[in-house]
């Protein structure tokens, strides 16, 4: 027997519900579903974490309850996010799949309200939405509420942070008095309970502490590094580990955007989510995240509400919240199902007090975990490689097209050829030319730079440039189609200057910015001279001499497009301008 069925589920549902392959209720399913399904309707509070099935525990009584035989909107579900709203409306309709009387709306903002309208003027017992949208849409006599019996408020303190409480107010004055209302919160501030107390009578109250079950699954690790390392010590997380894919989470739209520009533009597979982003490239982005077409989401704590994806093996915080009940919420996306996740933060040396704070207020214990050395990185990337290759199925036009290239490697040994091979692992390794080996901080410690170092940072004594470099001008840019992995190996090649040499590389759209150290400079820009680009010389000089960091497209009837140089030919295949993220889905090994 189906467990839903003890609950006291209509056969429908719980033959629906065997199909889908859910057989044992989670335990607010459990506590919830049979309350609701009672004759007379009654006001309900759940108090549960997130990712542990409030929908069902909602949307399942609920199907059961509506009469079928009316055409009337009869329950109003409120959510958040678009996202969390669609999501809602998608699992409602999976589960009425075989009762095709009952029908699902989902309307929110960001969408063509003329379609939501045209949609709404079908019979619709249920409407998923937004409040702001549904606010519109009442103001516009498309939707009546007058027949409403369920007001359901789901994910009820999401929705007060993001300021939605005048709105609540609103809609409520639209249902009629003796309508009931559900309430599903994974926390209970203060203004859900003048929600409660307004609006809610003699309300049945079932809270499921979920919270220390999540964090068994869950593994809380911080990093203390410098503000300005946070990135660079990042990337070689996502280095060290090809297999994370996660969610970084920001503090604004415009820091998600650039670090999801920076990181893209290094080839790493991100992508950023923010409410800058019009509806259809939040779908678009949700959809390759959710096929794995990326390696990490980089989004804001607003526009990460609602997102359900599974197998999430990291949740990041670039900075941690203001409020440290979204921690929960944050974290909460990651170890799921009984799977294993990681909760991890980067702070700078006087934030260990917030560490400190939620090991107290959370009951968690959290790890002082150590930013990858340069040395580790470079072992595992070669391990990872080694491996890949070991495990390569041999095509079996392999035979054929050794012929054809195997003259070029005649004067070479086998241990050229892997030393070769090995150069060029490490070269696709982000590490800019001024970055530390140690990107470690001491706990406490100011974050100023002024603790002394724990590697040897080198001498960058005063030059030309910033700190013992010269600033260098390259025609060449986005537009071209090139990463910064790119342009890093192109110029090494060229010049014969070792890559650690290169610090800070400043792509744009037409050109590019990099910095040389002083002592590598040694007639430099002469060594690119006859260098064509399919018929377009490459220019290389100093800052002063060539056009300033405004991006715009150098002084020269040279042409444009970035071709194939015509010695030491640099990798291909970066991004074109015009499929700015669709193209950055994974890493390239």
């Amino acid at each position: 027997m189906n467990n839903f069925e003890k609950l006291g589920l209509s056969k429908k549902l719980v033959e629906v519900l065997g199909e889908m392959g859910f057989e044992n209720p989670t335990e607010i399913q459990q506590e919830a579903i049979p309350l609701l399904l009672t004759k007379d309707p009654i006001n309900f509070i759940g108090l549960a974490q997130t990712g542990t099935g409030k929908t069902a525990a909602f949307g399942l009584p609920l199907l059961d309850l509506i009469d079928q035989d009316s055409d009337a909107t009869q329950a109003i579900i409120m959510s958040p996010t678009r996202e969390l709203g669609q999501q809602t409306a998608k699992q409602l309709v999976d589960f009425c799949r075989n009762n095709r009387r009952i029908n699902v709306e989902v309307v929110y903002g960001g969408a063509n309200i003329v379609g939501q309208i045209k949609a709404l003027k079908r019979p619709t017992q249920i409407v998923v939405a937004t409040p702001g949208r549904l606010i519109d849409l009442l103001k516009r006599k498309a939707l009546k509420l007058d027949q409403v019996r369920y007001v359901i408020l789901d994910e009820a303190d999401e929705m007060l942070n993001m300021g939605f409480k005048e709105e609540i107010d609103t809609i409520l004055e639209y249902t009629p008095e003796e309508r009931v209302t559900w309430l599903f919160s994974a926390t209970m501030p203060s203004e859900i309970r003048k929600i409660i107390k307004k609006y809610m009578e003699n309300p049945l109250e079932v809270s499921v502490n979920s919270e220390v079950k999540s964090n068994v699954d869950i593994s809380h690790q911080y990093i203390v590094t410098k503000t300005s390392n946070k990135i660079p010590a990042l990337r070689r997380f996502l280095d060290i580990q090809p297999g994370m894919r996660g969610i970084l989470f920001c503090r604004t739209k415009r820091e998600t955007q650039e670090i999801a520009d920076d990181l893209g533009n290094m080839g790493y597979g991100v992508e950023a989510l923010h409410g800058d982003l019009t509806q259809s490239q939040r779908d678009s982005v949700m959809k390759r995240f959710k096929t794995r077409s990326m390696q990490l989401l980089i989004a804001t704590d607003v526009a990460a509400r609602g997102i359900d994806v599974n197998d999430l093996t990291h949740v990041i915080h670039h900075t941690l919240p203001d409020q440290l009940e979204n921690y929960t919420h944050r974290s909460g996306r990651t170890g799921r199902a009984g799977k294993k996740g990681i909760s991890m933060a980067f702070i700078n040396s006087r934030e260990n007090r917030r560490i400190n704070e939620l090991e107290k207020r959370l009951k968690i214990k959290f790890e002082l975990v150590e930013v990858p050395a340069i040395d580790q990185l470079k072992s595992s990337r070669l391990s990872h490689w080694a491996n890949l290759i070991i495990n390569t199925k041999v095509d079996e036009n392999a035979d054929k097209l050794m012929e054809a290239v195997s003259s070029y490697f005649a004067d070479l040994s086998k241990e050229d050829i892997l030393k070769r091979l090995i150069t060029t692992q490490l070269d696709h390794l982000m590490i800019q030319g001024n970055e530390d080996n140690d990107l470690n901080e001491t706990r406490g410690g100011s974050d100023r730079g002024d603790r002394g170092s724990r590697s040897d940072r080198g001498d960058r004594s005063s030059g030309r440039g910033r700190g013992g470099f010269n600033r260098y001008f390259i025609n060449v840019g986005t537009i071209d189609g090139v990463t910064k992995a790119d342009l890093l190996h192109f110029l090494a090649d060229i010049s014969d200057v070792d890559r650690n040499s290169f610090g800070d590389l400043s792509i744009q759209k037409n050109c590019t910015f990099f910095d040389l150290n002083v002592d590598a400079d040694n007639g430099f820009a002469a060594k690119f001279n006859g260098i064509d680009l399919e018929g377009r010389k490459v220019r290389v000089n100093l800052d002063d001499e060539g056009p300033r960091r405004s991006g715009g497209k150098p002084k020269s009837n040279d042409g444009g497009g970035y071709g194939t140089p015509r010695r030491d030919r640099p990798r291909q295949g970066g991004p074109k301008q015009s499929e700015p993220r669709r193209n950055r889905g994974r890493r390239r090994y």
